[in-house]
């Protein structure tokens, strides 16, 4: 009988990482989330712990590995959005940005890794964003980090290749959940700008809450987490795949243009 997979997910308390948790759980998988808010979920064993801080997520994972002595999957989802004009957004918040979305994962990884080496098997999934290959106007630090994972998880999946650690980022688009709600979003400068940063951030927003069930998603990036075999990088989507393909296909200048149009006018 095939052993049950163990499931290392964080950032699962709602939202995207709540529901590739469920769809794991359903999957069969041995789910544990780590979050820093409290969270009850049937099938789903809650862990605190906050990604900028080493000693939590060590403490989590060793509990992990007392009960389990093994993970199979790590699914790095935790993070949050900021919006603004880059001239206005103060240096420490666009730390802050990159110390969660993208030195979070850094630091689980680095809590997990060694073991999955170890074991000689393992599957890390890491949530990155369309804005990504697309960088969003006014929403410049989100972009950065999550660019920042794509390039992690190419190469960390060279790295890792010949331990039988298997990695990929997820790219998702426009997901309606709680995110919207929690970006934290800095006007000053509208005025300067003209209004471009509200009306920006508007569409974003409208976009977002008229976009994808999260459960869709979830399931999709459960998918992946269990598929025998992956690539780098995957779009969820046919239309926000085909958007990244023109982000490889298109002059630069042209999508420059183009992302203007849509995000920065």
């Amino acid at each position: 009988m095939p052993r049950c997979k163990v499931v290392f997910l964080t950032g699962g308390s709602s939202g995207i990482g709540l529901e590739t948790a469920r769809a794991l759980h359903r999957a069969g998988c041995t789910v544990y989330e780590m979050s820093r808010k409290p969270a009850e979920h049937e099938g789903i064993t809650h862990l605190s712990g906050d990604v900028t801080k080493p000693e939590t997520i060590e403490a989590a994972v060793n509990a992990v590995l007392e009960r389990e002595d093994h993970i199979d999957i790590l699914v790095n989802n935790a993070g949050f959005g900021i919006s603004g004009a880059i001239e206005f957004t103060e240096p420490e918040e666009a730390r802050k940005q990159m110390e969660v979305n993208f030195f979070g994962m850094v630091n689980v990884c680095h809590a997990v890794l060694p073991h999955m080496r170890e074991a000689g098997h393992g599957r890390i999934v890491n949530l990155s964003s369309v804005a990504a290959p697309i960088a969003i106007p006014f929403q410049a630090f989100y972009s950065a980090s999550k660019a920042a994972i794509n390039a992690y998880s190419q190469a960390l999946a060279n790295e890792v290749r010949p331990y039988g650690v298997t990695v990929c980022a997820v790219m998702p688009g426009d997901i309606r959940t709680g995110f919207t709600a929690a970006r934290e979003k800095q006007a000053w400068g509208d005025e300067v700008y003209g209004g471009r940063i509200a009306r920006s951030v508007e569409k974003m927003e409208h976009d977002e809450q008229n976009g994808m069930e999260p459960s869709k998603a979830g399931a999709y990036i459960a998918s992946l987490a269990l598929k025998k075999k992956v690539k780098p990088l995957y779009a969820i989507r046919v239309d926000y795949k085909f958007f990244v393909m023109l982000s490889r296909l298109l002059p630069v200048r042209f999508l420059s243009w183009l992302v203007y149009q849509l995000y920065a006018k």
